[in-house]
């Protein structure tokens, strides 16, 4: 059996941290000085710069019960490219499903930051404009 790339140990890692809501466990995988960026036109976009906003920016993610899950990984010892579906059940309604693609750069055993590339761009701002008016 073939040994995991460390950088997709850490991939895994994050979405477990995350689905658990273990922000001590992401504090532990992510870089204190990540760049995290978020394309759009929504209250959520921007690029958020050090682990407490991306942190943040994660809780802001639990008002919608945001969900993720990985499905294909590509890397290298610097990148993972990782595309996964990701939804939300708020109020219990099926009322978004997207998939994303997301560029993970590695320095070591942290993620130093991530570039997010959304299937569609316009239902992902319209379902954060429509639940956000501010963060």
């Amino acid at each position: 059996m073939e040994a995991m790339h460390p950088n997709l140990i850490l991939i895994h890692r994050f979405f477990e941290a995350y689905a658990n809501n273990d922000m001590d466990k992401l504090r532990s995988i992510l870089d204190e000085n990540i760049k995290w960026h978020i394309p759009g036109k929504h209250p959520l976009s921007g690029t958020k710069k050090g682990i407490d906003e991306v942190l943040a920016y994660f809780r802001q993610l639990e008002k919608c019960a945001f969900m993720a899950e990985p499905i294909v990984m590509g890397l290298n010892d610097t990148y993972v490219i990782d595309c996964h579906t990701n939804w939300s059940n708020l109020h219990g309604e099926d009322n978004l499903h997207n998939m994303s693609c997301l560029l993970w750069k590695f320095d070591g055993d942290r993620i130093v930051e991530v570039h997010n590339f959304p299937q569609d761009q316009h239902v992902v701002d319209t379902f954060f404009s429509r639940n956000y008016t501010t963060v």
